[in-house]
């Protein structure tokens, strides 16, 4: 049997020590938003063949004044623009002026609009507000569900317990996430969007749910046990460690797959919920279960005092 339970300090000093790390990466980059909170517009196209270099299409687009314009290679032969809200006159400018860039291939045009979408910035401004306060609120209601599910095992720990250990351990997983999105936005130009917040919510139920069935694990054990309530916790983690693995590593290799073959428009996704995954599976055994732990032993040695 693992000593789970008998090693939580250190389990808990790499999180801090990741935690700390993570916030430096947020306060020292930022976050890139895009265009769902910022507002401005996105073009994606595709060229036959031959794409222009970033430089010839920035220059190419030069005397249109666009501001804010960032130009990405996708894949073989795509490329994503973003640049301020426009006019319908100037989006069809900018349309030739790429067109300019490739010439027919077999009589056909060499260049194809894949897509184009618009925000105005208080849309943007008005969709960044909602997004917090679905996080928000999704927090709570863990908080409160949890607290109600184990409502009938309140010795040794108080059931509300079990649903702030949840949450923290969520928060740890949301704060990695983001330092990610800083870090890939600083060096590879990535912007949180609104797939980005769908990301963060997917990992916060699957993370949850992870770290319930220890806690659910952990509620039969107590009720049918005579062991303190760390060796019923380690007990539990044990039982459950099996599972938890291969549900994560089957989640896991399934967003590798789309990371490594999947289209541009699905691949910055697929990556964050990848990383929210690995940590959400650590998360739901080395801090939910041992925070538990180290909080009973807090309260304990204050009630001896």
């Amino acid at each position: 049997m693992y000593q789970i339970i008998a090693k939580s300090k250190y389990w808990l000093i790499f999180s801090a020590i990741v935690i700390a790390l993570a916030i430096a990466a947020i306060a020292a980059w930022g976050l890139h938003f895009g265009i769902d909170f910022t507002g401005g517009s996105v073009l994606e196209a595709r060229y036959a063949q031959d794409r222009p270099t970033v430089d010839k299409i920035q220059d190419s687009l030069d005397p249109l004044g666009l501001d804010n314009l960032i130009v990405q290679p996708v894949g073989d032969n795509e490329i994503r623009l973003r640049f301020q809200e426009v006019d319908e006159a100037k989006h069809q400018e900018i349309l030739n002026k790429l067109g300019e860039l490739s010439p027919q291939v077999d009589g056909q045009p060499g260049f194809e609009e894949l897509r184009y979408d618009s925000i105005e910035p208080s849309v943007g401004r008005d969709l960044r507000s909602r997004a917090l306060t679905a996080v928000f609120l999704v927090l709570v209601a863990i908080i409160i569900y949890v607290a109600w599910a184990f409502r009938k095992v309140s010795q040794p720990v108080s059931s509300w317990k079990y649903g702030v250990c949840g949450v923290v351990a969520l928060f740890h997983d949301v704060l990695i996430m983001v330092s990610f999105m800083a870090l890939l936005g600083h060096y590879y130009g990535y912007q949180v969007d609104i797939t980005s917040v769908a990301a963060v919510l997917t990992i916060l139920g699957y993370s949850i749910n992870d770290t319930i069935v220890v806690f659910d694990r952990t509620r039969e054990n107590l009720l049918r046990t005579r062991q303190s309530f760390a060796e019923t916790v380690n007990i539990s983690l044990n039982q459950t460690l099996t599972r938890s693995i291969y549900t994560s590593v089957t989640v896991m290799l399934t967003l590798v797959a789309i990371v490594l073959f999947g289209g541009a428009s699905i691949r910055d996704f697929a990556l964050i919920l990848l990383i929210g995954s690995f940590f959400g599976v650590y998360s739901s055994i080395f801090i939910a279960s041992p925070l538990l732990v180290v909080w009973n032993d807090w309260s304990n040695r204050r009630k001896a005092k």
